[in-house]
């Protein structure tokens, strides 16, 4: 585990974003109710015992399409204008976020268009297809992705849904703390993952609100994908770290994005400090959580577990973890000897 130098200050230089507040994080906990579910909050002695304090997952794989992306795109699609919303949406999305975004759509009777990569897992495409989502693929690369989706977008009028840089997205994410605390509200700390920044942005929202009580929030990272620590730490956004054979791409290939202006500028006021983990210790902590909890967990939803499993984080506290999604390849598990394909 590594943890980044105290946080720069905020540079100048960065325009002030929108992000959302408490408000309207509670305001989506309302909206998107009748659609999500609320998921269990669960513990294991085996995991207090190995982090030194106690700990409290909120279980997002078993929100609906298996991860907690559901409820940003829920949010973000019901709050769309009847105009809007006739037009359908769009994304880019080789995950959980374009699944979450086709079965929003399809709740609300309205089209949705999920521009994935050539070559992006069969059993990804066939989720964003079942739940009524129409693939568009793209050259495998950031760019392909977003000039996909602004060509979906010119062509036939869907309203964009970025997977995090949409305040509406990052709102919708926050509930998943809003739910933890009203369950266990005297909690010492707060650990998600980071990727593109959603999750953690909402989360940090959440425990910075919370009346009564100072709350910590601290973001996990691949250390093969550590553009957020080295983001905090240098007080400006810093570039995706590249693959190569020295530095392979992560096993949590739900955290290789990159974090933007909107989630950054939250990450910089309410965010702690990033705790970045090795590959071994997200393969570990996500098999003691199949074992201990009991829960299907994908690699990326590890790693928070990972910065707190015999690391002394945790030790003395009492700490909510965002355990993030569950979609995995069964058939293709990191202790089964295949690291790739997750």
């Amino acid at each position: 585990m590594v943890e980044t130098p105290a946080v720069a200050e905020p540079s100048a230089a960065l325009a002030a974003p929108e992000v959302p507040d408490a408000a309207a994080v509670r305001a989506a906990a309302e909206r998107i109710a009748p659609w999500i579910r609320r998921t269990p909050v669960l513990g294991a002695a085996a995991l207090d015992a190995a982090a030194g304090g106690r700990l409290f997952f909120k279980c997002e794989p078993f929100q609906r399409t298996g991860s907690f992306k559901f409820r940003g795109a829920s949010n973000a699609v019901l709050s769309l204008p009847e105009e809007e919303a006739r037009r359908g949406v769009v994304t880019h999305s080789s995950g959980n976020h374009g699944a979450a975004l086709a079965l929003a759509a399809r709740e609300r009777g309205i089209p949705a268009w999920v521009v994935m990569p050539e070559g992006a897992p069969a059993v990804k495409r066939a989720a964003v297809e079942g739940y009524g989502g129409r693939v568009v693929f793209c050259a495998p690369t950031p760019e392909a992705r977003i000039e996909g989706a602004a060509r979906v977008e010119r062509e036939t009028g869907a309203v964009l849904v970025h997977p995090y840089d949409d305040p509406r997205v990052i709102a919708g994410q926050g509930t998943a703390a809003l739910e933890l605390l009203e369950e266990v509200p005297d909690l010492d700390l707060l650990v998600a993952p980071v990727g593109g920044g959603g999750l953690l942005s909402g989360t940090a929202i959440v425990a910075a609100a919370a009346g009564g009580r100072a709350i910590e929030t601290i973001g996990a990272e691949p250390a093969a994908a550590d553009d957020a620590a080295r983001s905090l730490a240098s007080g400006r956004i810093e570039p995706t770290s590249p693959v190569t054979p020295e530095r392979p791409a992560t096993i949590a290939d739900g955290l290789r994005s990159g974090i933007c202006p909107r989630t950054f500028a939250v990450m910089q006021t309410r965010v702690a400090r990033i705790v970045t983990v090795s590959e071994e210790a997200i393969v570990a902590a996500m098999r003691t959580v199949w074992e201990r909890l009991k829960v299907v967990t994908e690699p990326s939803a590890a790693v928070p577990v990972a910065a707190l499993l015999g690391t002394g984080l945790a030790a003395g506290r009492r700490v909510g973890v965002i355990l993030s999604g569950g979609n995995v390849d069964l058939d293709r598990l990191p202790w089964a000897g295949e690291r790739s394909g997750l």
